[in-house]
């Protein structure tokens, strides 16, 4: 049997096109795009990926790989994986953010911490809201649900010279403006409790001026935060999922 050279070359594209798409996801999905996972278990988890995916793929594009449109077809399928990975990540974003305005409405906008999924300083109750949904993303299969996401938009967004639409792309960054919404969502319970707190501080304040309120305000805040987090840790759940849900009926319009 011989292989000639414009078969060679279609049979490479037909593994290196998904292989960039699929290595995009997850290079920036949240858990998978990890600072702390090696390079060398997302090149593996990435391989294995397109291995499996790759039999189930329509025909691809009569394009030669190493052609000027062959590298705009590469650019695409970097562009679509990075899109998929990005939106979700935001999410991720929503949450850390929630946690920064809780923080500092605590008094505890300086208490930072490495972040070890991103590799960036986070507030320690970012980093608390931040391992509850994590939790809660992988006991939901969130992770799957992201694989099977990113193996269904080969069906909806096939191997082509076109790429991401301009109604996609726009829905990426409008989709950006749920960062904001989505944290005040999530911490507004807590933010409106500890208002009323300062409240009292401010009257405390007025009634008797002689009383310290920085040596007592503090430390009464702090423990007013630290139990308002945990009454209003189940409000995160459904918030959480309600982005997640709102992520991937984003992705799965992608077009």
């Amino acid at each position: 049997m011989v292989i000639t050279g414009s078969e060679l070359t279609a049979l490479v594209g037909s593994f290196l096109w998904p292989l960039f798409r699929v290595s995009a996801v997850v290079m920036t999905a949240p858990i998978f795009g990890a600072k702390t996972v090696p390079m060398r278990v997302k090149l593996f988890v990435s391989l294995v990926l397109t291995s499996v995916v790759v039999p189930l793929l329509p025909p691809m594009p009569e394009v030669e790989v190493f052609s000027l449109q062959g590298l705009y077809v590469t650019a695409n399928q970097i562009l679509i994986g990075v899109a998929i990975g990005f939106t979700t990540q935001l999410v991720f974003a929503a949450i850390i953010t929630a946690g920064q305005i809780v923080a500092m409405q605590m008094g505890l906008g300086f208490s930072l911490m490495v972040d070890p999924q991103n590799g960036t300083q986070a507030p320690v109750v970012s980093q608390f809201y931040i391992i509850f949904v994590v939790l809660i993303f992988l006991s939901l299969n969130g992770h799957l649900v992201l694989v099977q996401i990113m193996v269904d938009g080969f069906e909806t967004l096939p191997i082509a010279i076109t790429g991401l639409s301009t109604d996609s792309l726009w829905g990426i960054v409008t989709w950006g403006a749920y960062i904001f919404s989505g944290a005040i969502g999530i911490a507004i319970p807590t933010i409106a409790s500890l208002l009323v707190v300062n409240l009292s501080f401010g009257i405390m304040t007025r009634a008797a001026p002689q009383l310290n309120i920085f040596a007592i305000g503090f430390p009464i805040t702090m423990i007013f935060g630290f139990a308002l987090i945990l009454l209003t840790i189940s409000n995160v759940s459904p918030k959480s999922n309600e982005l997640f849900l709102n992520v991937y009926q984003l992705i799965r319009g992608f077009h």
